[in-house]
């Protein structure tokens, strides 16, 4: 009973944290209509001041140590990211009405991470006074460019296979009987015949190239590769530390107007993408979660940091991934995976997800 009153607490603590009071207000005004109007291009520079300060900050902690402390966390990160793709393809893309390529896509953005819902995480962890390892936010590629790679391959795997048996299939029905051995006897040896290994062959690296050059991933690694092999402390401690959380404020209160502009798309698709926002980002973050409490008795990371891998896995790329995801599988319906993503996804991993699991993190370290 204890552990339930300590997390319910906890959970409606968070609730109230300003940063997830943005998200909340922004969807408010958007639906009462405002006319509110924050350009792009502030949106654009925000997102990068934000991103770039998480990569100098675990840059600099990088520097300053142990790697090996390292190594699990980040493993486990590329598994949930791969395995989120996985989840997707065998449950959402079995449900009525859903075409398996676009519960690949979603499956891939949901894998993703988004560089705004780690910020947020980390700024409620602080507010909280919550130690964590500053370079957990590093933790973001290992994570982000597996699921995008995965969901890709797996995607186009998939419609090579399809394409196939579509070819197979018509082949079949147009051919007349004709002499023994002049056209394959079954579907089998007809597929088998047709299946060449450079059509099915799926190249990875252009996939990674592709997200590397996101801006989002661009501008952490940047600040990554910074903190790691310069000395931006000053600068970091002036410019861009102070600013943090009031441009963070700015980008919620930006995504909670556009989480309710979307909500409109999810109409044009199967209503089990509701089901899926909403559970979704639960089950990824328990799972990570799990692999961190792993991490947390044989290492020592610390219960911050598995609330970061939680959070960064039950967050949906908001920024990098569906441009990505637009070139590698054109066939997949963007209203599906970004309406998904954005409407429902994202403010359930802000506003649910990062109270739930510091909570949840709380109560297990008796805090």
């Amino acid at each position: 009973m204890d552990f339930l009153s300590l997390f319910l607490m906890d959970f409606i603590k968070q609730l109230q944290s300003p940063t997830l009071a943005f998200l909340i207000g922004g969807m408010i005004i958007a639906a009462l209509g405002s006319e509110l109007v924050i350009p792009e291009s502030i949106c654009t520079i925000i997102v990068f001041m934000l991103l770039t300060k998480i990569g100098l900050t675990g840059g600099i902690a990088i520097r300053n140590s142990n790697l090996i402390d390292m190594v699990l966390p980040m493993i486990f990160a590329i598994v949930v990211g791969i395995l989120v793709v996985f989840i997707a393809r065998y449950t959402l893309a079995n449900l009525p009405k859903v075409k398996t390529v676009d519960a690949i896509a979603t499956g891939g953005l949901f894998g993703a991470v988004s560089g705004s819902t780690m910020a947020a995480g980390l700024t409620v962890l602080e507010e909280q006074k919550i130690p964590y390892e500053a370079w957990a936010g590093a933790l973001y590629p290992f994570m982000d460019i597996p699921a995008l790679v995965t969901a890709i391959v797996v995607a186009n795997i998939y419609l090579n296979k399809r394409k196939i048996r579509e070819a197979a299939n018509a082949k079949i029905q147009e051919s007349q009987p004709v002499a023994a051995g002049d056209y394959p006897s079954s579907r089998q040896e007809y597929l088998s015949q047709q299946q060449d290994p450079e059509d099915n062959r799926v190249k990875i690296w252009p996939i990674i190239e592709e997200s590397l050059r996101g801006p989002a991933l661009s501008a952490m690694l940047l600040g990554l590769a910074l903190g790691i092999f310069t000395q931006p402390e000053s600068v970091y401690k002036s410019f861009y530390d102070p600013l943090f959380r009031g441009l963070l404020s700015i980008l919620m209160l930006v995504m909670g107007m556009e989480a309710w502009s979307r909500i409109g798309e999810l109409r044009k698709v199967a209503q089990w993408y509701v089901v899926y926002s909403v559970v979704a980002p639960f089950i990824h973050g328990l799972v990570a979660f799990g692999l961190g409490m792993i991490a947390h008795y044989a290492t020592g990371f610390s219960l911050g940091g598995v609330v970061i891998l939680a959070v960064i896995a039950s967050s949906s790329s908001d920024i990098s991934g569906p441009p990505t995801l637009r070139a590698g599988i054109p066939s997949a319906n963007p209203s599906a995976y970004i309406g998904a993503s954005t409407a429902i996804g994202t403010p359930m991993a802000i506003g649910v997800c990062i109270p739930f699991f510091i909570g949840l993190a709380q109560a297990i370290g008796g805090k």
